[in-house]
């Protein structure tokens, strides 16, 4: 009997919601406890900053641009490799729990796999891509998912408190709602037994409980929250007072310094803030950034708080019955999310083409099996969401296929330099409602750059560089600073020399999300 593995991640969480990483406003202590036994990253970075492309670097262990899911709606090839398939191959048992989204959602013909299972937690054939059982959620009640289906079947009156998120247009719903009217905020009846979150730890604990207790088991238990809308339930607000949140240290509350900084940035992010640029459709095109209210800055971060506390209290449940099987001693825990959230940074809400701590630091906490007898550590350099593939393979003791782009986390710095590579490269490509971006950044040396590419906004010459160690709110670009623009050039080299191999033939955007 070898080592058990639980993945657990989150929707659009910010490295500083939990207590570990400095965070006040969220208490989160079961995350917090597994940091301090384990190991804690300080730089862990995505290789894109949306659902999609992220959620499926973490199966493949692979680049967005060689996986070839470049943006959302583009959806990831059934036969893409799979670390589940590794795993399972290898003698696991395998599961994946919540919110998938290796397909588009925007689906009304069925015509993605994913979309058409919510029938049967057994996929046909009895696999899909590596896992032998699946039960998906997503951020509502809507659609053919297994949690929505279990709402109409047990408790219909409960579908209509949720946030409508797409309009009657099918755009992106940029309704307010709460007490301030912040969009994709909405006061949420449902009992809390009843939410996403809950569901996905009862169906977890279910499938757990359902394994002999000899075998090895690859679980990848994924929240849907605190993804947009804010909507959990309305009875759990009480455990944070909005109007008592302070406002974010990345959100100038003078209007006037605020668009200073947007302004010595690339031009896409003053056109998105005045409300002339939509480049993520998850972004409400008729919602203006310009007009997010300090008091809407004060809601959106307590109402996400209250959803990341949600998802400790699950998780705590989840380690329970693990504890209960006789499996804490030789079960990883690793917990992550795909991507940030501004939340209110530089008075913007949701995500784009915006490669600054926000969207790009994410948490990431390893507590190591206990006979492997690890020694708590933190790890300052920067990692990436591709080294967690070759990482679940070193657990199992399996090789890592060669198709794997990554290597497995350093558990200490020590080993960090050992391996050499300190670069982290990040990725954007997106083409929606006529408008292309596209980005491609390197994290380095306390340094992070990013070059734009010519595209609908920019032209090829525009950029962004910022010292972590100096501007921890990345609110001075020193893309012009001529005292930089070696160092510059040097990073630029390096992220041109790095890029990955490209996925052949392009796949083709088939829905916005």
């Amino acid at each position: 009997m070898g080592r058990k593995i639980l993945l657990v991640t989150t929707d659009q969480q910010r490295y500083d919601t939990l207590g570990c990483n400095g965070g006040t406003l969220a208490r989160t202590p079961v995350v917090d406890g597994l940091a301090a036994a384990g190991i804690r990253y300080e730089r862990a970075i995505p290789q894109s900053v949306v659902c999609m492309p992220s959620r499926s670097t973490i199966i493949t262990g692979q680049f967005p641009t060689t996986h070839g899911v470049w943006m959302n709606g583009v959806p990831l090839p059934a036969d893409a490799p799979s670390v589940a398939e590794v795993l399972r191959s290898a003698g696991y048992r395998t599961a994946l729990i919540g919110k998938a989204h290796f397909e588009p959602f925007l689906d009304p013909f069925l015509r993605f796999p994913e979309n058409a299972m919510g029938l049967s937690p057994t996929p046909a054939g009895g696999k899909h891509r590596g896992f032998e059982h699946l039960e998906f959620a997503t951020h509502g009640a809507i659609g053919p998912l297994h949690y929505a289906q279990w709402l109409r079947q047990e408790h219909p009156e409960a579908i209509g408190g949720f946030y409508a998120v797409l309009d009657a247009a099918l755009q992106v719903n940029a309704d307010g709602g709460g007490d301030t009217g912040a969009p994709q905020t909405k006061a949420n009846p449902i009992p809390r037994e009843w939410y996403h979150t809950d569901w996905v730890a009862d169906r977890t604990i279910a499938w757990l409980d359902s394994l002999d207790p000899d075998v090895d088991w690859f679980c990848w238990m994924s929240f849907p929250d605190p993804h947009h809308p804010w909507d959990p339930p309305q009875e759990e607000m009480r455990r944070i007072e909005w109007r008592d949140v302070p406002l974010p240290a990345g959100y100038p509350e003078n209007a006037e310094q605020r668009e200073a900084v947007l302004d010595d940035k690339p031009r896409h992010w003053r056109m998105w803030y005045d409300g002339e640029l939509v480049s993520n459709y998850e972004a409400p095109a008729r919602w203006v950034p310009a007009t997010l209210t300090t008091d809407q800055v004060r809601e959106v971060n307590a109402r996400n708080a209250v959803e990341c506390e949600l998802i400790d209290e699950a998780l705590g449940r989840v380690l329970a019955c693990i504890d209960q099987r006789s499996w804490t001693a030789t079960t990883d825990v690793i917990f992550t999310t795909d991507h940030g959230e501004l939340q209110g940074d530089f008075g913007l809400l949701f995500k784009g083409p915006y490669h600054v701590d926000a969207l790009m630091r994410l948490p990431l906490i390893w507590r190591p099996a206990p006979v492997a007898q690890p020694a708590p550590s933190v790890v300052t350099r920067p990692v990436g969401l591709i080294d967690l593939a070759p990482t679940f393979c070193a657990i199992a003791d399996v090789p890592a296929p060669d198709w794997m782009q990554g290597q497995p986390l350093p558990t200490d710095d020590g080993t960090a330099d050992a391996r050499g590579e300190q670069r982290v490269l990040t990725e954007w490509d997106s083409e929606l409602f006529g408008v292309d971006v596209h980005a491609r950044t390197i994290t380095r040396d306390g340094f992070v750059c990013t070059a734009f590419l010519e595209g609908s906004v920019h032209d090829g010459t525009e950029g962004e560089l910022y010292n972590l160690s100096d501007d921890p709110l990345q609110q001075r670009n020193l893309w012009h600073d001529p005292e930089r623009r070696q160092l510059r050039d040097d990073l630029l080299d390096d992220l041109w020399d790095c890029q990955p191999l490209k996925h052949e033939p392009r796949l083709l955007l088939e829905a916005p999300v």
